[in-house]
C-alpha cells in the first residue's frame, strides 16, 4: 500500500509522536493523533523548558549515527517552521578521568570523528570558573551540542504535522487498540476508527494501554530545580549545557532567559512515579537534600534556594535502552517507549524512524540494538 493511501493512527502527540506525526504527514500518509492533553503539555517528560542535545554519547556509541539523523532532522523542522527549537552551546560532560562513562564518550568521539575538546582539570577551571574542579576530573566540550526547547518543539512538530494533513484530537484519551487481521482498531470514549497501522507513543502510560506488554517500562518521577547564579560566570562568553559523571550523576542548563540555571538528577535518584493520573507533583524540602550537595561541592556559585521546582515522569527499561518497532503479535502496531531520560535529543530520529516502520515495515536505519525484535534486556 503506497504512502498517500495508508491510514496511520499516532497515538500519544508528545515527544515521539509529534515528530512521527510530522515525518509521516511529510511522506503523503493519512495521519490522524490522539491525545490524553493536547501537544505541549507539562504532564510528561517533554517540559521543564529545555532538554540538552548533545553529538558525543557516553552510555552507547551505536546511538551516535540516530544522533547525527536527527540533527539533520532538527535544522530541517526549524528550516520548514521558522522557529529556534534548538541552540548550539556545547555540552561539557565532566567526571573523573577513570569514570567509565568519561571512556564511552572519548570512544564514541574517536569512532564518529566529532567536533569536539578534551579539557584537562586546570584549563576546565580557567574556562569555566562556574564549576569547583576536584583532582583526577577531566571534562569533554561537545561542541555540536547546546539545548532544545521541548515544548516548543512538540507543538511545532504537531502543527507543521497538521499543516501537512494531519489530523489532531485533543483532549481525548485512547482506551483501547484492537490489533485485526489487517490494521488495528483504536477505542475511545466517543466510539472505534479502523487504521492501517497505529504508532503507540504514549510515554508513561505505556503501563495502562498496554499492560500485557513483554517488558517492563519502570516510570519513575522526577524533580527539575532551579537556581540562581550568584556571579555571571554562566551566562558569559560560553554557558554550554553539562553532564557529571560522578560521584552523583547530574546535568544541568543555564536557562535562555539569562536569570536561572536548570539542574536534574539520574535515574537512580528518582522515585517510582505510581499511577501517572495521579503524579504527586508537590516537591518535599528533603528531595532538595541532593541538589543542596550538589551546588556546595561543585557549584558554589549558585544561590543554594531554588526559585521553580517541577515535577515529571520518564519510563525506563532494564536495559536503558528504548522499545522501537513492532509490538509482539500486532505487525500493524509500532511501539516506541521506555527511553530511559534520553530520548528528546533523538526525537526527531525516533518520528522518522516510526514513519519507516509503519509505512515499510523496515527502516535503514541501524536500530538493531533497540528493536523490538527477538529483543532480550541482556
Amino acid at each position: 500500500m503506497s504512502a498517500a493511501r495508508k491510514r496511520v493512527v499516532v497515538v500519544g502527540v508528545g515527544t515521539m509522536g509529534s515528530q512521527a506525526a510530522w515525518r509521516l504527514a511529510a511522506r503523503g500518509a493519512d495521519v490522524v493523533g490522539y491525545d490524553r492533553f493536547a501537544p505541549g503539555h507539562d504532564r510528561s517528560a517533554a517540559g521543564g523548558e529545555t532538554r540538552i542535545f548533545r553529538s558525543a554519547h557516553f552510555e552507547d556509541s551505536r546511538y551516535v549515527p540516530l544522533l547525527k539523523h536527527a540533527d539533520a532532522l532538527w535544522e530541517e523542522l526549524q528550516r520548514e517552521t521558522g522557529r529556534e527549537l534548538r541552540r548550539l552551546t556545547g555540552c561539557l560532560l565532566m567526571g573523573p578521568t577513570e569514570h567509565q562513562q568519561m571512556a564511552t564518550v572519548l570512544e564514541s568521539i574517536a569512532e564518529h570523528d566529532l567536533d569536539h575538546e578534551v579539557l584537562d582539570a586546570d584549563s576546565l577551571a580557567k574556562r569555566f570558573p562556574q564549576f569547583r574542579v576536584e583532582d583526577g576530573d577531566a571534562a569533554v566540550l561537545d561542541r555540536r551540542a547546546g539545548y532544545i526547547r521541548p515544548e516548543l518543539t512538540v507543538q511545532t512538530a504537531a502543527r507543521r504535522a497538521e499543516e501537512l494533513g494531519a489530523r489532531i484530537h485533543r483532549y481525548t484519551t485512547v482506551r483501547e487498540i484492537v490489533p485485526l487481521a489487517n490494521g488495528v482498531e483504536i477505542r475511545t470514549d466517543a466510539g472505534a476508527e479502523r487504521f492501517d497501522t497505529a504508532v503507540v507513543t504514549v510515554g508513561p502510560w505505556i503501563n495502562d494501554l498496554l499492560p500485557d506488554l513483554p517488558w517492563e517500562v519502570d516510570v519513575r518521577r522526577l524533580v527539575s530545580a532551579w537556581y540562581v547564579p550568584t556571579t555571571e560566570a554562566w551566562f558569559g562568553e560560553e554557558s554550554p549545557a553539562f553532564i557529571r559523571t560522578a560521584p552523583t550523576h547530574c546535568y544541568g542548563l543555564p536557562s535562555p532567559d539569562g536569570v536561572s540555571v536548570k539542574l536534574g538528577l539520574s535515574k537512580a535518584l528518582h522515585r517510582p512515579a505510581g499511577d501517572p493520573n495521579q503524579l504527586e507533583r508537590t516537591v518535599r524540602p528533603e528531595e532538595l537534600e541532593t541538589f543542596t550537595e550538589l551546588i556546595g561541592r561543585h557549584m558554589p556559585d549558585l544561590d543554594p534556594d531554588p526559585i521553580r521546582l517541577s515535577v515529571y515522569m520518564e519510563g525506563y527499561t532494564e536495559s536503558s535502552r528504548p522499545l522501537v518497532g513492532p509490538l509482539p503479535g500486532a505487525d500493524d502496531v509500532v511501539l516506541l517507549a521506555g527511553f530511559s531520560g534520553h530520548g528528546f535529543k533523538l526525537s526527531p530520529a525516533f518520528g522518522d524512524i516510526a514513519a519507516d516502520l509503519a509505512l515499510d515495515g523496515t527502516t535503514p536505519r541501524p536500530i538493531d540494538f533497540l528493536s523490538t525484535i527477538d529483543r532480550t534486556e541482556a
